[in-house]
Formats: structure tokens, C-alpha cells, sequence
């Protein structure tokens, strides 16, 4: 099982202009310890459910690309991008050009964005759920016409691009992974089964795991997909300092087919990275 670290808050340190150097640190030590992937969330406004609106948030790819500078080796993602939050032949743009300046190094998480408060607050247009997912299932049209060879339009009920054309094109071969992230059965896991390299659910219980893989499974039957060909990620809620308890729950989750634990600082991140780091080596060998 990999490891990878979700940077989700940036409120310590309080200095913002410690922010960036902290970043680095914690970036380069999950580097070091062999974390597969370093993410961060796709908002504008801290989420409401992990503190206040009004705590310190960065825009995600700009953020990537500075991790990318401090960084050779760590895959690079958004867990995950907000759908409504940019135009998708941008989108595309956006995340060849950190492949190809990381040199190879980034991947499209994606899903249904969900924080009202931020949309309305700098202004994205706020529309019905079922209208973001099929705005979601064009972007990931649209995006894996970009990273094609075909140059020609794309013409959607929501979007339409006169040309495709990406140059340079993704260093990644075929084209940058894809992961679509939540556990919604009927509309996410049937993308994840159409267009997905990868999905991400939350760890919240191995039964509910469990449950969504099954779902994601018939899915994968419904569109002639092979199923053991999609990468099972989760974020994980729980502690990781009780070292017994994380790794007993890892083994659980890996033998339902879970590749990948993604954890959240839990404070100082550079103090997490850290105690995080020591883990690793035993996840590997599961």
C-alpha cells in the first residue's frame, strides 16, 4: 500500500509569510520518506466543516507548481479538482503544464464540486447537482480529447471548444492518470467506471468501502471496464500516532483492494510529515 499526503490547511503556521517554506519542508520530507503523492484540495475558502471560512487557503495548481520546483520525484495532484471552478479545455492546459514542468509528475483528480459558499462568495456559477455532473462527464471528455491526437472540436450541451489543441503535450504516457473522487454509486462510480484510472473514497468504515467497491464493480460490467484496472485510493480518517491501530486498519482496507492511504496533518505539518514518515516502509509491504 502507498502513502500519500493530502495538504489540506494552512493555518499553521499562522505567519502566511512562513507558509511557503513550511510547504517545501513537508513536501520534500514526504518526498524523502517515499510518500507516492503529494495532493492538496481544490477550494478558495477553508472548508466550514474542518474550521472557518475565513482561515488561510491557496489556489491548488499554483500551489502544485511551486511543490513541483522543490520536488523531483513525488506524484503531484488535486484531491480533487472542483468541476465548476475552471473551464475545461483551461483545466486541461492547467494540468499539462504542470506535467511537463515537473517533468511527468501530474494527475487529474476531479469531481463534482460541492462548496456553495465559496461560489457564491468569488462568483462561480452555482448550478443544479445533476448539471454539474454532466458538465463533469464533459470535462473528462474534453480532457481526454486534449490528450489525444485528435485536434478537432468538441461540441457538448455545455461546452464547446472549435479545437483541442495541446502543445506541448503531457510528458506522461498515454496522458496524465485520472481520478475521479466520492463515493456517490450512481453518477461518480459509474464516471469512475467510463473514463477513470483511479477513484477515491473515504475510509470511513471497511463495511461502507466494502459496499461502494461493489457498486463500482457492477459498474465496471455495465461498461465492459476491468475493474482490478482501477487504482482503489481512500482518505484516512482516523489517527495515524496510534501506530498498531493505523496499521491494523490498513491491512483491513488493502485486502478489499485499497492501493493507497491518503493522510491530513493534524496540526504542524512539517511535525506530521514526519511521524507520518516512519510508516511508510511498513505500508510497502502489505
Amino acid at each position: 500500500m502507498d502513502l500519500g499526503l493530502h495538504y489540506w490547511n494552512y493555518s499553521t503556521p499562522a505567519d502566511p509569510a512562513r507558509i511557503a517554506a513550511t510547504l517545501a519542508q513537508s513536501a520534500r520530507l514526504a518526498e524523502q520518506a517515499g510518500f507516492a503523492e503529494f495532493t492538496v484540495m481544490d477550494h478558495f475558502f477553508q472548508m466550514e466543516l474542518r474550521g472557518t471560512a475565513d482561515e488561510p487557503m491557496l489556489e491548488a495548481y499554483t500551489t502544485l507548481g511551486y511543490v513541483a520546483g522543490v520536488t523531483e520525484r513525488i506524484r503531484l495532484s488535486v484531491l480533487v479538482t472542483g468541476v465548476m471552478y475552471r473551464h475545461p479545455g483551461l483545466l486541461a492546459k492547467i494540468v499539462t503544464t504542470l506535467d511537463v514542468l515537473s517533468g511527468g509528475r501530474a494527475a487529474l483528480g476531479i469531481g463534482a464540486s460541492w462548496y456553495e459558499r465559496e461560489q457564491l462568495g468569488l462568483g462561480v456559477p452555482v448550478v443544479p447537482v445533476a448539471e454539474r455532473f454532466e458538465r463533469l462527464e464533459e470535462t473528462l471528455q474534453i480532457c481526454l480529447q486534449m490528450w489525444s491526437d485528435n485536434n478537432g472540436p468538441y461540441k457538448g450541451e455545455y461546452y464547446q471548444l472549435a479545437e483541442t489543441l495541446c502543445v506541448p503535450a503531457p510528458l506522461t504516457r498515454p496522458r496524465p492518470p485520472i481520478l475521479i473522487g466520492g463515493g456517490g454509486e450512481r453518477r461518480t462510480l459509474r464516471l469512475v467506471a467510463r473514463y477513470a484510472d483511479a477513484c477515491n473514497l473515504f475510509a470511513s468504515s471497511t463495511e461502507d468501502i466494502t459496499h461502494k467497491l461493489e457498486v463500482l464493480r457492477g459498474h465496471c460490467e455495465d461498461e465492459g471496464r476491468d475493474y482490478d484496472g482501477i487504482r482503489k485510493t481512500a482518505v484516512y480518517l482516523g489517527s495515524i500516532d496510534d501506530r498498531d491501530a493505523f496499521l491494523a486498519d490498513a491491512e483491513r482496507y488493502a485486502a478489499l483492494g485499497i492501493s493507497q492511504f491518503d493522510v491530513m496533518p493534524d496540526g504542524d505539518p512539517i511535525a506530521f510529515t514526519e511521524r507520518a514518515a516512519a510508516l511508510v516502509p511498513v505500508l510497502t509491504a502489505l
